[in-house]
C-alpha cells in the first residue's frame, strides 16, 4: 500500500501532510493525486458541517464535547471518501488538472486564479456609520432562495435598513450585519415583504408574526411553512411597523426578551448566531441556519456594505 493513501491516515496527521508538501514540490504523480484528494476531503468536510449546522441539536447528550467529536469524525469520513473514491469526483478532475500543468507550465496561464481585487467606496447615506470589521410565532420565511448576486435591489436594501440594524446593534450586540442578513433572508432582499391589500409596506424584516399579545397593525402574506419536513405554502397574519427603525427594535425586544435566544443575544460568530435562531425555534425550515450563514458570508452583502 502506498504511504501516500491518506484513506488510512489520521486527518490531523502532520507529519504526514508534510511529507505529502514534500513530495509534491517534486512533482510525484502519487504525491499529486494524494492532494488533490486532500482538497476533495476540505470540500467533503465544508458540506458535512453545513449538514450539521442545519441539524437541530435538542438532545441531552448535546454539548460542546459532543460537538468536537463529531467536527473530528466528520474529517475523518471526508478524508476516506476521497481516497476511495465514493466521494465527488473532484478529486480525479484536480489530480488531471495539475497533471496537464505539469506537461504544459502555459495551459493554466489564463486562469485568474489571483484576480486584481476591486475597491468599492462607501457611499455618503453610510459614512458616517461604523462598518462591520473583517468578516412564538417568528422566523415565517417569505424568500428562501438566498443569492450571491449582487444587484441594486441588495445595495438599495441594504442601504435602505443599515441606519436601524446599527441601532439595533447597540442594545442586542449582535453585528448589526447579522441581522441585515437575516433581513435578507426572510424577505429576498426587500423583494417579499409583507404588504397591506393597497400596496403599503408592513416594514416587518423579520417575518415576525401577530400572536394573540400584539395589538398593533397586522397585514396578510403567504408564507412558506415547513411541517415534519415538507414546505407548504400558509397564509399568515402578520405584524406591521410605521417604519423599518420599529421593526428592527422589535426585532431586538423579541430576542432580548425571550430566554430561547439567549446563546444568541451577543453573538459575534456567523455559525453560533444561525445555529442559534434554528435551534431557539425561531424558524421551522430545516435549512434555515446554513441559508443565513451562508447570506452573511456571501459577496452579496459584502460588496453591498460597501457599494
Amino acid at each position: 500500500m502506498s504511504s501516500l493513501d491518506i484513506s488510512n491516515q489520521f486527518s490531523l496527521d502532520v507529519n504526514g501532510l508534510t511529507d505529502l508538501k514534500r513530495q509534491v514540490r517534486e512533482n510525484s504523480p502519487q504525491a499529486i493525486k494524494a492532494a488533490a484528494q486532500q482538497f476533495e476531503a476540505l470540500f467533503l468536510q465544508i458540506v458535512l458541517k453545513s449538514m450539521r449546522d442545519a441539524t437541530p441539536h435538542e438532545s441531552m447528550f448535546d454539548s460542546e464535547q459532543t460537538r468536537m467529536y463529531e467536527s473530528l469524525l466528520d474529517q475523518q469520513l471526508a478524508q476516506v471518501l476521497a481516497a476511495k473514491g465514493g466521494g465527488t469526483g473532484l478529486a480525479a478532475l484536480i489530480e488531471k488538472q495539475l497533471n496537464q500543468a505539469n506537461a504544459d507550465p502555459q495551459s493554466l496561464s489564463d486562469l485568474p486564479f489571483t484576480p486584481t481585487p476591486q475597491a468599492y467606496p462607501l457611499p455618503h447615506a453610510l459614512s458616517a456609520i461604523p462598518l462591520p470589521q473583517g468578516n412564538a410565532g417568528v422566523g415565517s420565511t417569505m424568500n428562501d432562495q438566498p443569492t450571491d448576486a449582487v444587484t441594486p435591489t441588495s445595495r438599495e436594501f441594504v442601504n435602505r435598513v443599515w441606519a436601524p440594524a446599527y441601532e439595533a446593534s447597540r442594545s442586542t450586540g449582535i453585528p448589526a450585519h447579522f441581522m441585515v442578513a437575516q433581513a435578507a433572508l426572510e424577505t429576498g432582499w426587500g423583494k417579499s415583504e409583507p404588504r397591506f391589500s393597497d400596496g403599503r409596506p408592513s416594514h416587518n424584516l423579520f417575518g415576525i408574526k401577530a400572536g394573540k399579545n400584539w395589538s398593533g397593525p397586522v397585514v396578510e402574506a403567504t408564507t412558506t411553512e415547513y411541517v415534519n419536513g415538507a414546505a407548504q405554502q400558509q397564509t399568515e397574519r402578520f405584524r406591521a411597523y410605521a417604519s423599518y427603525t420599529e421593526a428592527f427594535r422589535d426585532y431586538a425586544n423579541l430576542l432580548s426578551s425571550n430566554p430561547r435566544y439567549a446563546r444568541v443575544i451577543g453573538s459575534q460568530d456567523p455559525s453560533t448566531f444561525a445555529r442559534g435562531l434554528q435551534q431557539a425555534g425561531y424558524a421551522t425550515d430545516p435549512m434555515y441556519a446554513a441559508k443565513l450563514e451562508r447570506i452573511i458570508g456571501s459577496s452579496t452583502l459584502r460588496q453591498s456594505l460597501n457599494s
